[in-house]
């Protein structure tokens, strides 16, 4: 049986990666991110965590997804390998740069990237809320957010890294209805970014309930994505440590796909690959080194939603 197979708004079509040539651990943000792991250092470790970038890259684009690869070389920016927390396209040509809470977090924000883009894409503005670092108010992009570009809705774990101030000015912008709720590990600990236990696709989302520690708002936000029509597939606590939500749903030229881990897959069931595959192909990326430093696949791509020049 053939799959559905439609252009889909919720699926971009090209991604940013950044390839780091000093790669390790980032100390500053190891407080609130129970993801990462102990620190190790050395060329080895910065040699894997290359090579496992450039394989992921050319593994989309042999899927025909666009990506736009940049290097960073500098021995500052830990954290560079995951662009989507400090900017965010749109549909219409809109362009979003975001708030970080750590500052050697702040020092990722590349004016060439952005230039890059105005270059290939359709671009009608930028709005830059970097700003409100100065206030302490963070909001780490499609890292504190995961967005539903089909029904309008930004769904955010309340944490330091979202700010209620700076995702009202975003959502009214950028016009999202912001859905905050609270969730925690198995620990007590606050999940740092909602992307590590929520990923949306057009035909389905990846969810982990059990983190989420209010039932009623829990019970409001299934049934609001149930009522976009998507499957439900829901993931225990030990397959979101595994990385099993962080993962982002492409769109190749005759297919729609969903990036994610090896890790990731290795933690699904049948029945829930299944699910997925009933309306994308999955692509799995062997990058464990990198998610040594507490991120996965949907991380280290920042989605293009712009329209081509």
């Amino acid at each position: 049986m053939a799959r559905p197979f439609f252009f889909s708004p919720q699926a971009a079509s090209a991604v940013v990666m950044v390839r780091p040539h000093h790669f390790t651990v980032n100390t500053e943000t190891a407080n609130d991110n129970r993801f990462q792991k102990v620190p190790e250092t050395g060329q080895d470790l910065r040699r894997r965590a290359y090579d496992e970038i450039t394989r992921a890259g050319e593994m989309l684009s042999s899927a025909g997804i666009a990506v736009h690869m940049f290097e960073d070389e500098g021995d500052t920016t830990p954290d560079s390998v995951f662009p989507n927390n400090w900017f965010s396209t749109h549909a219409g040509g809109h362009v979003a740069i975001f708030p970080m809470k750590a500052r050697n977090r702040r020092l990722e924000r590349r004016p060439d990237i952005i230039e890059t883009l105005k270059r290939d894409y359709r671009i009608q503005d930028v709005i830059d809320y970097s700003g409100l670092e100065a206030d302490g108010l963070f909001l780490e992009g499609t890292g504190a957010m995961v967005l539903d570009h089909i029904d309008r809705v930004a769904y955010v774990v309340r944490s330091e890294r979202a700010d209620p101030v700076a995702l009202e000015r975003f959502a009214t912008h950028f016009n999202f209805e912001p859905m905050v709720f609270d969730a925690r590990d198995p620990q007590g600990m606050a999940i740092y970014h909602t992307n590590v236990l929520m990923c949306i696709g057009t035909g389905f989302v990846l969810i982990g309930p059990e983190m989420m520690t209010q039932p009623d708002r829990r019970a409001e936000i299934l049934d609001r994505l149930r009522r976009t029509g998507r499957d439900i597939i829901a993931l225990d606590n030990d397959q979101i440590a595994r990385f099993a939500g962080n993962a982002l749903e492409l769109q190749a030229p005759d297919q729609r796909l969903l990036a994610l881990s090896t890790t990731a897959l290795d933690a699904l069931r049948p029945d829930q690959i299944a699910a997925i595959e009933k309306t994308a192909s999955i692509v799995a990326l062997d990058i464990p080194t990198i998610e040594n430093a507490g991120g996965s696949v949907r991380c280290t791509l920042a989605g293009i939603h712009l329209a081509r020049r």
